[in-house]
């Protein structure tokens, strides 16, 4: 438990030091990578303070320009591993709940992530339509597909918002395999243990061999090679090579 609280003590006092000067920079010079990068940074460096390492593959397949990074999703201790994997400022859909945070919930919003009400479908569907947008702008995004965090560590079904955006606004799709998380941090759980966090970048898929008739086959393809690339034990049951 001594790693949470130092990680909730530290990371509040360095968003009370460099939150309010940097969200003020932002709102003028309009632009949000110092806002984002300092963030990132800090962040990073607590989590290696508590004694978990992040190894990193793949970086090579991401393609250049804007894509969608699809990751699966296990653990609180899932997000600054991928964020910190992925060599480009991106911006994420997160529950609406999150940018009620004073200052956090701030650097949200001008770090032009989305806000999501999962349980108002009208509401999320608008979300959606604000992340392609986006998108389709030039601004990279993480989505997480199963919608919330798997309960055990193995991938779970797929919402096809996920397929639905990439067909919409043309980019590929990068299958994000994240291994080991569920084991740092668990699920409903504040106790963070030591250990490693293994991120890869699968191959792309072009989004633009789908149409929007054929987004099933988009999101069971998304689904089944994140499936494939990640370890026996977080790989469906009844996927092959599960355990």
């Amino acid at each position: 438990m001594f790693r949470s609280i130092f990680i909730c003590v530290a990371m509040t006092l360095y968003i009370l030091l460099l939150g309010p000067p940097l969200l003020i920079y932002t709102v003028v010079s309009k632009d949000p990578d110092p806002l984002y990068w300092t963030a990132l940074k800090g962040t990073m460096f607590f989590v290696r303070a508590v004694g978990v390492r992040v190894n990193v593959k793949g970086t090579e397949r991401i393609p250049a320009g804007t894509v969608i990074f699809a990751a699966n999703h296990t653990s609180s201790a899932d997000a600054p591993a991928v964020v910190g994997a992925i060599p480009r400022r991106i911006a994420i859909l997160l529950k609406r709940s999150l940018f009620g945070y004073p200052i956090v919930g701030q650097a949200f919003h001008l770090a032009r992530f989305i806000p999501v009400d999962r349980a108002d479908r009208e509401s999320a569907i608008t979300s959606l339509e604000r992340a392609t947008e986006a998108i389709k702008n030039g601004q990279s995004f993480l989505i997480y597909p199963e919608g919330t965090r798997s309960p055990d560590g193995r991938l779970q079904e797929f919402k096809k918002g996920t397929a639905v955006m990439a067909i919409k606004s043309g980019v590929p799709l990068v299958p994000v395999a994240c291994v080991g998380a569920h084991r740092i941090m668990k699920k409903r759980s504040l106790k963070i243990y030591p250990g490693e966090i293994f991120v890869e970048f699968l191959a792309p898929i072009d989004s633009t061999q789908y149409t929007l008739e054929q987004r099933d086959q988009l999101n069971q393809r998304l689904h089944d090679e994140l499936a494939a690339g990640l370890p026996p034990d977080q790989r469906p049951l009844g996927f092959p090579g599960a355990a």
